[in-house]
């Protein structure tokens, strides 16, 4: 297996040149990640109805964006707390093995929640407890889900499958808040959570099918002490590790709240009800898999595309803000979530091809923690700012704060990369531009 850049060549600073072959769908021609596939796009489904069912159920129950902000919260925080460790075990373990017990926990999580509520004794803390429990498994599970990919396709194909598994989960968006909408309001919410929890029979039954001899070789890390520190270590040398995780971890934080804003627009801003809420999820789903797909096509993963994605997801977020008419604020919500997913996949891409395969499950728990881990922080005072002085300006202190982070991180790597901005007034010129130090010294 290819080591990918590795300490010998260290990749340059503000891009990463890893390129994909093949056309968009070119991983999907691989058995073992076609099986992965199949089966993620169906616990997605569950998992997207389960989301919008959950967070309308602690609305319905609460009457509180923070509620919500809550709960969000509440499945995020182990990942914050713990998510590093989660690293550490998918780097010392077989992956399959983790997947084959993690995803198994998960449907029995959701579950649980579909007998509590078709019962009729849920109660929030009931909803709180599960969110929390999920987020547990989560810790693990994601680290080890996402360095698996590499294992199935190689590292000619990491990109190209990394951007199919975000395509995958937004198709799988598109369907979930759809059903989730036509369950709620006919049968009730309960059986949203009992399909889900069945959905994740799927990847159960992709993973035992698998063909364990044409996996990639993977690297396995014996135990020993400070391995957790040296993971740490590894990150804070390399600049083109630490700035796109410093932005994915504002953007996530702040910019990714769209339980808490989307409800809150949907009941209070528009007046609408679970109907509006599914359907500005699937607009949002929409730009999201476009974004997706548009990013499976690219054949290199370049951090000035991440900056750039990153200061138009804020500013449209802004902008959707002060939208007066619901079906304005619709139309933004598709640029919105292309963009939104162009950021998290571009910083993933760069992330992952940047990392030695034997770093590469403590450096996606790292980026995960940041990047998740961040919305117990971020979601209550998010849901605090919007249930205090309104949704919209929530959902514009979100924006504000991933324009700010994204110029803060451009203007890094630019020091990093040696570059300086140069600003030129004369007609038929690029006004601003970022040129090399030297050209800046030699320059008329």
């Amino acid at each position: 297996m290819s080591t990918g850049p590795g300490a010998d060549s260290a990749p340059a600073p503000t891009s990463t040149h890893e390129s994909t072959t093949g056309g968009t769908f070119s991983s999907l021609k691989i058995r073992n990640y076609r099986l992965f596939a199949t089966g993620a796009v169906i616990s997605n489904t569950g998992t997207w109805m389960s989301r919008i069912t959950q967070d309308w159920l602690v609305l319905s129950l609460t009457g509180s964006a923070t509620a919500v902000g809550i709960t969000t919260a509440l499945q995020f925080l182990p990942m914050l707390l713990f998510g590093l460790y989660g690293g550490v075990i998918a780097d010392r373990l077989p992956k399959r093995q983790i997947l084959l017990v993690s995803q198994a926990m998960l449907g029995l999580c959701g579950i649980a929640l579909a007998v509590l509520t078709l019962t009729g004794v849920v109660e929030v803390w009931h909803v709180y407890l599960i969110a929390f429990l999920l987020g547990m498994v989560t810790v693990v599970d994601n680290p080890a889900r996402q360095s698996f990919v590499s294992e199935m396709v190689g590292p000619a194909q990491l990109r190209n499958a990394v951007s199919l598994n975000s395509a995958n989960f937004q198709s799988a968006r598109l369907i979930g808040p759809a059903v989730a909408g036509v369950l709620i309001t006919t049968v009730g919410s309960g059986w949203a959570f009992l399909l889900n929890g069945l959905s994740f029979l799927a990847p159960l039954v992709g993973l035992l099918m698998m063909r364990t001899s044409e996996l990639h070789a993977s690297v396995r890390v014996p135990r020993a002490k400070g391995q957790l520190r040296e993971g740490l270590r590894y990150v804070r040398g390399r600049p083109e590790l630490v700035w796109p995780i410093v932005l994915v971890g504002f953007v996530g934080t702040f910019g990714f709240n769209f339980p808490i804003w989307l409800t809150a627009f949907a009941d209070g801003v528009f007046d609408g009800g679970a109907g509006m809420y599914s359907f500005f999820n699937i607009l949002m789903a929409a730009g999201s898999l476009a974004g997706a797909l548009l990013s499976a096509r690219r054949r290199s993963s370049r951090l000035r595309m991440l900056v750039a994605a990153g200061t138009a997801f804020g500013l449209l977020e802004i902008a959707a803000s002060l939208s007066p008419y619901v079906w304005l604020f619709s139309l933004l919500l598709v640029p919105i979530g292309m963009l939104g997913l162009t950021t998290n996949i571009t910083a993933n891409t760069s992330v992952q091809m940047a990392a030695d395969p034997e770093m590469r499950g403590r450096v996606m728990s790292l980026y995960m923690m940041v990047f998740a881990g961040g919305t117990p922080v971020g979601a209550p005072i998010v849901g605090w700012i919007s249930d205090t002085y309104g949704a919209r300006i929530g959902f514009a202190a979100g924006g504000a704060i991933s324009v700010i982070a994204a110029l803060g991180v451009g203007f890094a790597l630019a020091r990093v990369g040696g570059l300086r901005l140069k600003v030129d007034l004369r007609p038929g010129r690029p006004h601003v531009r970022f040129v090399p130090r030297e050209q800046l010294t030699t320059a008329a």
